[in-house]
Formats: structure tokens, sequence, C-alpha cells
């Protein structure tokens, strides 16, 4: 009677419980490189936005100064470019500074977005150019 109740016991066996932790092994590290340049792309958004926003607003400006602004200001959490009328969210991950002249002017962005030394740097110019100088995600 004992082997009959032993018998009709169901249960998963060793090797299907590893398989199983295999294929959730496998998913994941198909899944986490995803998920980190999807995460690294969102965070550069923030650059990319903020400087087309600072383009925009240098553009105005001179069309009605004839000369860009800001120049040698920065600008980082919770700051921003009065003159041109930027703000920067409290929780930014990047610095903002422009260089600018009567003729050009050239934007910069530059963070830390996965916390190793190298930065994320990206720039425009009075061309609306942008451009990523320093990319701290291919580090």
């Amino acid at each position: 009677m004992l082997t009959r109740l032993l018998k009709n016991k169901k249960a998963f066996t060793l090797i299907e419980l590893m398989i199983v932790v295999i294929i959730i092994g496998v998913l994941a590290a198909l899944a986490i490189p995803r998920f980190m340049r999807t995460s690294t792309q969102a965070k550069q958004s923030e650059a990319k936005k903020i400087l087309k926003q600072i383009y925009i607003c240098q553009r105005t400006f001179r069309q009605e100064k004839d000369t860009y602004t800001c120049n040698g200001q920065n600008a980082s959490a919770g700051g921003g470019f009065p003159q041109i009328w930027i703000e920067i969210m409290q929780n930014s991950r990047y610095t903002y500074s422009i260089v600018a002249d009567s003729n050009s002017f050239t934007a910069t962005a530059s963070g830390n977005i996965d916390d190793d030394v190298t930065l994320d740097t990206w720039t425009i110019d009075e061309d609306g150019d942008l451009q990523c100088t320093s990319n701290d995600a291919a580090s």
C-alpha cells in the first residue's frame, strides 16, 4: 500500500525544476540589457528635450534682440536661464551651460546617467545641430 501511495504522488522532479530555472535565466539575460538600454535612452531624452528648448528660445531671443544671450551661464537642477524662459527640473540628471556671442551659441548638457566616471554630454548650436559628444551609456 505504501508503494502505491508513492507511485500516485505527483511532484516536480529536480530535472524539471532545473529546466525552469534555466529558462528563466535565459529570459532574464535577454530582457535585462534591453531594459538598461531603454532606461538610458529615457534619461538621455531629458538632455535632448532641454537643449531643443534652449535652441528654440535662443532663436526667438535673437529675432527680438539681434543677439544670443546667456553667455557663460550654467544651470543645474532647480535652476534655469530666465532670460530665455528655461527652467531646469528639480530632479534633473544634467547640468546645462551656454556659450554665446551675437552670431552663435553652443548649449551643452553634461550628466552622469549610470553612476560611473564617464559623463554623458550633448551639445546643440545655433543651427540646431544636436550631437552626443560623450556617450555615458557606451562605457
